[in-house]
């Protein structure tokens, strides 16, 4: 999205909207939308907020314009209701505020937005610059793996801390609009579920070796794709019964290329070889069912799925977040609930730039 020199007011309250703008005009263009509009395609340098709290309409306003680095004005008397009230670009004051302060907290905001979006600027750049170091690392592991090259363990642990590194600082969101620029889907998808493993991890506070192998076992869990033909892997259509058999011989077949290396243990094996296996027994290779699938496997799986969904593929657009997340919560007995429950963050840290709902 682009963005122009204005100010954007969200309020379902024209007498206060038109009153507002005729002061706000006199500084700067102003354009008005209700709370239940979408946000224009040029965003503001600023946004008013002014809809009633409560139904939750204001604070979904508030995320994601705050997400689109769009500093905002609150105008509210339940300052409660809003989320993220200690962020440097957000302003939250009385209903009633006299509109000299409501211009004087407006010129402020526009102030801490440009220093936050030269800063960004800066992140970003430090951003694409760990994204390019990792989505090297996959290239080099997948093209050793394809031409039956030893597959370096030390190169796979380095990938692992610029993404554990990337989505500390960063955040899961962040990542996976820099990783979204690549082309070579395999490798994004790769990149992906690492960078959602990662954000798991640090939600679930596991410690950091734990955090290190889920992310690396994530990471790998596709090489064994490395085998199968590009005419399979970039199909754009449905798959024949003969080469969905083939694509599912990946994860075996990845797990017995790391088995015969060293630096991958069993339990980053157990995650190569069995992430499309359901805790029913519907899933592959083995058909595993219950507690049989361990937890890393589970963890790794839950990313898996919801990277899967939500990345673009020749034959359909992405999913929302938010949409994937409600097909997976539709699958009872295969998905280990809890689990998917408490991935719940995740999806919100992601869904910033869905629409609202």
């Amino acid at each position: 999205m682009t963005q122009d020199k204005s100010v954007l007011i969200v309020s379902d309250r024209p007498d206060r909207v038109r009153l507002l703008a005729r002061a706000i005009t006199t500084i700067m263009p102003c354009r008005s939308v209700l709370g239940d509009q979408s946000a224009p395609a040029i965003l503001p340098v600023v946004a008013v907020i002014d809809l009633d709290p409560r139904d939750g309409v204001a604070a979904a306003w508030v995320v994601r314009l705050l997400a689109m680095r769009v500093p905002c004005l609150v105008l509210t008397n339940a300052p409660a209701h809003i989320p993220d009230r200690a962020n440097p670009a957000l302003r939250v004051t009385a209903a009633d505020t006299p509109r000299p302060t409501i211009l004087s907290l407006l010129f402020s905001l526009i102030d801490a937005g440009e220093k936050l979006r030269t800063r960004h600027a800066g992140e970003t750049a430090a951003l694409e610059g760990r994204a390019h170091r990792a989505c090297s690392v996959v290239a080099d592991l997948f093209h050793a793996a394809q031409a039956d090259r030893p597959i370096s363990s030390e190169e796979a642990d380095a990938g692992t801390d610029v993404i554990l590194e990337a989505v500390s600082e960063g955040g899961i969101r962040a990542w996976l609009e820099v990783i979204g620029r690549y082309d070579e889907l395999l490798y994004q998808h790769s990149l992906s579920v690492a960078g959602f493993a990662a954000a798991f991890g640090f939600h679930l506070k596991i410690p950091r070796a734990d955090r290190k192998r889920l992310a690396k076992a994530a990471l790998l869990h596709d090489i064994g794709k490395s085998k199968i033909p590009l005419a399979i892997l970039n199909k754009p259509g449905a798959l024949t019964s003969a080469e969905m058999a083939t694509m599912r011989t990946h994860a075996a077949a990845g797990a017995d290329m790391l088995a015969r290396q060293e630096g991958f243990d069993a339990a980053m094996l157990d995650v190569v070889r069995h992430h499309h296996e359901m805790l029913d027994g519907s899933g592959y290779p083995a058909g595993l069912t219950g507690d049989a699938i361990p937890d890393l496997v589970r963890l790794v799986t839950i990313c898996d799925i919801h990277s899967a969904l939500t990345e673009r593929r020749a034959y359909r657009n992405p999913l929302p977040h938010a949409e994937a997340h409600a097909i997976m919560l539709g699958m009872t007995g295969k998905l280990d609930m809890p689990l998917l429950r408490a991935f719940q963050p995740i999806v919100l840290q992601s869904s910033h730039g869905d629409a609202l709902v």
